[in-house]
C-alpha cells in the first residue's frame, strides 16, 4: 500500500493525501469523512480498508494515524444536509471539506471511488482505493471510527434502532424498529421510502 502511493510521489516531494468515507449506505446518521497526509517513511502493515479490520483494530490505528500524520482532518454532513442534496454529493462534499480542513496542502489527492471533486491541486479517484493506498485506507479508518462514535452516542437519545450494533445500516432488525416505531430526526428521510413502500405505508411516521 505504501508502494503504490510511492508512485504517485516524484523525488519525495510530492504532498500526498488520501481521502475517504464512511456512513453511504446507513438508514440514519451523517456521513463522515477523512483527509490524511502521512510521512514518506511511514508505515504500518496493519493499515487496510477500515471494513476488513476489527473494531479493536480500527480504534488502535486511529490513535498511531492521527499521532503519525503529518495533518489530519475529518468532516460530518448531517442526514438532513444528505436529504437535501443526495449522499453522493455529500459524500463528495465531504472529502473536500476534509482536505481544506487540512494544516498542510497536498500537492495531489488520491480518493477513494470512480468520482472526484475539483481542487486546486490534482485529484486522482482510485477505484477501490482504501485497499490500496496507504493514505486512502488511513482515510477510511479515521472516518469510521468517528462515525460509529457519532452512532453509538446516539444509540443512547434513540435507543429503539440498535444503533449502537448496526451503525445506522439497514439491519433486519434496524428495519423492523423503523416500520414498528417510526422514524426519528436522526433518519435519512429519502433512504426511509422504498421501505415504506415495501411495507405498503404511504405516510412517513416520525418521533421525537
Amino acid at each position: 500500500m505504501k508502494n503504490f502511493d510511492d508512485k504517485y510521489r516524484a523525488y519525495n516531494k510530492i504532498i500526498l493525501a488520501g481521502t475517504d468515507e464512511a456512513g453511504r449506505g446507513p438508514l440514519a446518521g451523517p456521513v463522515v469523512a477523512a483527509a490524511v497526509i502521512l510521512p514518506i517513511d511511514f508505515y504500518d502493515e496493519r493499515i487496510n480498508d477500515s471494513k476488513k479490520l476489527s473494531a479493536d483494530l480500527r480504534k488502535e490505528l486511529f490513535s498511531v494515524i492521527k499521532n503519525s500524520s503529518l495533518a489530519y482532518a475529518y468532516t460530518i454532513i448531517s442526514q438532513n444536509k444528505i436529504d437535501k442534496i443526495n449522499i453522493f454529493k455529500a459524500s463528495l462534499l465531504a472529502m473536500k471539506r476534509s482536505v481544506e480542513k487540512l494544516k498542510i496542502q497536498p500537492d495531489i489527492i488520491l480518493i477513494d471511488g470512480n468520482k472526484s471533486f475539483t481542487y486546486e491541486a490534482e485529484v486522482i479517484p482510485i477505484v477501490k482505493g482504501d485497499s490500496k493506498s496507504l493514505s486512502i485506507a488511513s482515510a477510511s479508518i479515521i472516518a469510521k471510527v468517528v462515525r460509529d462514535r457519532i452512532m453509538k452516542k446516539l444509540a443512547k437519545e434513540y435507543p429503539y434502532y440498535g444503533w449502537e450494533t448496526n451503525k445506522g445500516y439497514p439491519t433486519k432488525g434496524h428495519i423492523e424498529a423503523v416500520l414498528r416505531y417510526g422514524a426519528c430526526k436522526i433518519h435519512r428521510k429519502t433512504f426511509l421510502a422504498k421501505i415504506y413502500e415495501r411495507a405498503n405505508q404511504t405516510e412517513l411516521s416520525f418521533i421525537d
